[in-house]
C-alpha cells in the first residue's frame, strides 16, 4: 500500500473523530509489519487530559490485535482542514513501536511529507533493557 492509499484511510478515519472541544478531526492509519491495517481517530473528553490522539489510538488498536511485539511498517496522519505532523506524545509512542525503516506520512503545504521515525523524533527517549 502506498502513502496515498494510507493517507486516504487516515482521512476516512478522521471523519469518525469525536472533537467537540478543539474541532480538529484527526485520523491515522498504519500498516503493521505483519501487513495488517489499523486506523484510529482522536477522541476528546471534557477533562482534556483524558483525550487520545488518532496516532496513539491506531497504534494501541494494533497492539490490542497483534500483541506487544507489533511493529509499525508505516503510518499516516491527517487532520481535516489542517496540516501538521504528529504531536510530541505521539512521536514518542511511534518511536517505541517503530522500526528503522518505518515511515510516517503527513501533509505539509498540500504535499505528502514522509519521514522516518528517527527523523521525526531524533534522540527519542528509551529505557535500557534490564540486565
Amino acid at each position: 500500500m502506498d502513502s496515498s492509499a494510507l493517507i486516504a484511510l487516515a482521512e476516512k478515519a478522521a471523519h469518525h473523530a469525536y472533537s467537540p472541544y478543539s474541532n480538529f478531526k484527526v485520523g491515522a492509519a498504519l500498516i503493521s509489519s505483519s501487513g495488517s491495517v489499523y486506523t484510529g481517530c482522536n477522541v476528546e473528553n471534557a477533562s482534556y487530559g483524558l483525550a487520545i490522539c488518532a496516532e496513539r489510538n491506531a497504534i494501541f488498536h494494533a497492539i490490542a490485535a497483534e500483541g506487544a511485539g507489533m511493529k509499525i511498517h508505516s503510518l499516516a496522519v491527517i487532520a481535516l482542514g489542517h496540516e501538521f505532523p504528529p504531536c510530541g506524545a505521539c512521536r514518542q509512542v511511534i518511536a517505541e513501536f517503530a522500526q528503522s525503516s518505518t515511515h510516517i506520512h503527513f501533509l505539509q503545504d498540500g504535499k505528502v511529507v514522509s519521514l522516518t521515525s528517527e527523523a521525526l523524533l531524533p534522540g527519542a527517549f528509551a529505557l535500557s533493557p534490564s540486565p
